[in-house]
């Protein structure tokens, strides 16, 4: 059983995976520290294990993982990976921006791949089918731009995306949410469309906390993955054992 453990700015994803690759069972912390871990570690007893964070990492927690399995890691910029970085600097390529860019490529190997992540940032991903990760980019998501229309302003009130949106608002709060949702999709296609007539063969994944929202409003036929990013970190756990 493998441990794989993504740490974010609100919240940390702990999800354990079979020795075959499947996805077991997952659990999401709030608070997530020693008395949070250990019974998870108890329950599964995992074998291997890789820790991929955002922010700081608790060094009991680093410790702990290091006494409990038989092989740890930390995802860096020194890890061994399954595909190819040609980021001009490597160093400051996000890891849950890598992960996904693997799991892709696990689950749709030798093709080409955009994966779009729709979080609190919404981000693009480029990967030719040789493994060569090209770059990507990294645009404001919907719950930010939100917040930063009702912030940087005197008189929008904030809101938040609704299941009914129109083309055209008909009053403020329609209106900034037609904008920033039909923005968002825009934006989406505009990508997918432009990246295809270099890549016809293009695979897109959609993954993060709006991937489902996104799914059924984009007009290019994409493929929703909530797991993407576990899905990638256990890939890359898998190559440095192996290795």
């Amino acid at each position: 059983m493998n441990l794989i453990i993504e740490q974010g700015n609100t919240s940390t994803k702990v999800a354990l995976f079979t020795k075959d690759g499947d996805l077991f069972t997952s659990f999401v912390f709030k608070e997530f520290n020693k008395l949070s871990l250990l019974p998870v570690l108890d329950a599964y007893q995992p074998v291997y294990g890789i820790l991929s964070s955002v922010t700081t990492i608790d060094p009991v927690i680093v410790s702990l993982l290091e006494k409990k399995l038989q092989y740890f890691m930390i995802l860096d910029e020194t890890a061994s990976l399954p595909i190819t970085i040609g980021y001009e600097t490597p160093e400051t390529l996000g890891k849950d921006r890598i992960a996904a860019v693997v799991g892709a490529c696990f689950l749709k190997p030798a093709r080409d791949i955009l994966v779009i992540d729709a979080g609190t940032a919404i981000t693009y991903e480029l990967v030719e089918a040789s493994g060569l990760y090209r770059g990507g980019n990294i645009s404001p998501g919907m719950s930010t731009r939100f917040k930063a229309l009702h912030t940087f302003t005197s008189k929008l009130p904030l809101v938040e995306e609704s299941d009914e949106i129109p083309l055209i608002g008909t009053s403020t709060l329609t209106a900034l949410q037609a904008g920033v949702v039909n923005g968002i999709i825009f934006e989406m296609d505009g990508y997918i469309n432009e990246l295809r007539e270099k890549y016809p063969e293009l695979f897109v994944f959609l993954t993060g906390g709006h991937s489902f929202y996104f799914e059924r409003r984009l007009k290019n036929s994409i493929f929703a993955n909530i797991n993407l990013v576990l899905t990638g970190l256990n890939r890359i756990l898998e190559s440095n054992v192996e290795n």
